[in-house]
């Protein structure tokens, strides 16, 4: 069973799908720690629910972005945490950080990456954006964290339609469902060793995760694998171990 560490700012729904999802058993992983840079998140008050560590680093009580990481980083260390989860964590991670961990950060985002993704492109911004482009589809990403925002291979992707009469809010409602299913789900891959990074793609090692209808009410499509990035290639990671294998030949930035 791996650890996991998980990096939050706001209300922690995500965090709890992924909390609840453990407490089941199926994930193969444990939630060690969550950490906030906003004292005052109600997903500190998740996780001291469950008796999980919640600790509380201020990212406006240090002169930079290093010292702040550096403390981030300790305390993932002490709780020998195995995978980083952002879940709505509204910083961004430098180079140096994701270094430490590379290929064992993942993160959510509410679009179909890569489009509406990059700076300035969270919560409410994205929903705003899809809509005024007329995208008749959006949904949600889990992809890992590399130094460019929003740009690391892409692990999983669900589906929404976008309704004629949606709003911002109504997008979101409907694609928050599926975050909740989909964060859970990667975990489980990487904690398995299903994970292989291909140069920009991530393919799952062993049987096909094949699409499934949404929850009654959901007004989902499907959810699955991303195309192009997974497929069925038998057996389990090299080593048996988890987290994601490098393919030789891969580009080691990715």
């Amino acid at each position: 069973m791996i650890k996991v560490g998980v990096l939050v700012s706001g209300r922690g729904t995500n965090l709890q799908a992924i909390m609840d999802a453990c407490a089941e058993g199926w994930v193969g992983a444990e939630v060690a720690v969550v950490i906030s840079n906003n004292p005052d998140a109600p997903a500190l008050d998740r996780a001291r629910a469950r008796n999980i560590p919640a600790v509380a680093i201020d990212h406006r009580r240090f002169p930079s972005r290093e010292p702040f990481e550096d403390a981030m980083l300790q305390v993932l260390r002490t709780h020998q945490v195995d995978l980083v989860c952002q879940a709505g964590f509204m910083r961004i991670l430098t180079g140096r950080f994701v270094s430490q961990y590379r290929g064992r950060i993942m993160n959510i985002h509410p679009a179909l990456l890569p489009a509406f993704g990059g700076k300035g492109m969270y919560g409410e911004h994205v929903h705003h954006a899809v809509l005024e482009s007329g995208a008749r589809v959006s949904g949600c990403t889990i992809h890992f964290v590399n130094e460019a925002v929003d740009g690391g291979p892409i692990i999983l992707q669900a589906v929404v339609p976008v309704l004629d009469d949606d709003t911002p809010d109504a997008l979101a409602a409907r694609i928050v469902r599926e975050e909740h299913r989909l964060y859970p789900l990667a975990i489980h891959l990487f904690a398995h060793g299903r994970l292989v990074v291909e140069g920009r793609r991530v393919r799952i090692l062993g049987a096909p995760i094949p699409p499934f209808t949404a929850a009654s009410g959901s007004d989902s499509a499907s959810v699955g694998a991303t195309p192009g990035g997974a497929g069925a290639s038998g057996g389990t990671a090299p080593g048996g171990g988890p987290g994601p294998v490098r393919a030789e030949g891969a580009d080691p930035s990715a």
